[in-house]
């Protein structure tokens, strides 16, 4: 697999990187050698795996790993969870595709110890920092875990979200794992006005805050009146039952069937 340190190690260290560009690269490298890499890719909502998933799955196969405790409160990450298997399904179902679904457990602690103290810093700031690096980290691990070619992230679909900050975390991580780190900007090209027709095709619930504590607190988001809305729309679904399709299905699991 590429390195994209292939492509880095040639760039003015001072330059501004087109990280999107890197990534048509690397493709055009894949098509040459007739390669279908392996992509865990970490999606944090349905909307940021819309037009990402449209785009990665003409060149690659992907899992797409659901691995946010950041998102507070808990109903509001099971709404999200939900919602992120129900588009995968839908989009299977439309495209032909075959993408898959694997979910970290929940648990918050290790994101409020992986942002103490910076707990007040604006959005955008430091505190997204620590979190990309703690969600991009679990990315890293589980992609070695399952032997996958990448691991990478839709949060570059997302104008809210710096790509430069995103990608240079990203690549920091991979320093320490044996798998390859994904470059992107999903959002250029046209991108993120493609997921925007996405969401309204498949009917996807897009969030009005990104999903932790302290960002949502700062918007004056009702963090009530979301874990009503989202319990109720949680009665009665269960993602795992519903979509067993698109569930990710590790090689011990795949024997014991055989």
């Amino acid at each position: 697999m590429i390195d994209l340190h292939e492509f880095l190690d040639k760039l003015n260290p001072n330059q501004k990187i087109n990280y999107d560009k890197i990534l048509q690269k690397m493709i055009k490298n894949w098509q040459l050698t007739t390669t279908r890499p392996k992509i865990l890719l970490h999606s944090c909502c349905a909307p940021c795996s819309t037009y990402t998933l449209e785009y990665l799955t003409k060149y690659a196969d992907v899992t797409v790993y659901y691995a946010n405790s950041n998102i507070h409160p808990r109903a509001e990450y099971q709404r999200r969870e939900y919602v992120q298997q129900k588009f995968i399904r839908d989009f299977n179902e439309k495209t032909g595709n075959n993408v898959r679904f694997l979910a970290a457990p929940y648990a918050p602690q290790q994101y409020f110890e992986a942002v103490r103290g910076l707990e007040k810093e604006p959005e955008g700031g430091d505190r997204c920092r620590a979190c990309f690096g703690y969600r991009l980290d679990l990315v890293a691990a589980k992609a070695v875990e399952l032997d996958f070619d990448y691991f990478g992230s839709a949060l570059t679909i997302s104008p809210h979200k710096n790509s430069q900050v995103v990608n240079s975390v990203g690549i920091e991580v991979q320093n320490f794992y044996t798998t390859k780190y994904l470059p992107s900007d999903f959002k250029k090209n046209g991108g993120y006005q493609r997921s925007l027709e996405m969401c309204r095709e498949y009917d996807v619930y897009r969030q009005c805050y990104c999903g932790c504590l302290f960002a949502a607190k700062q918007q004056g988001i009702d963090l009530a009146q979301i874990r009503r809305e989202a319990l109720a729309f949680m009665q009665d679904k269960d993602g795992s039952t519903e979509f067993p399709e698109i569930k990710f299905v590790y090689h011990d699991e795949r024997e014991q069937v055989e």
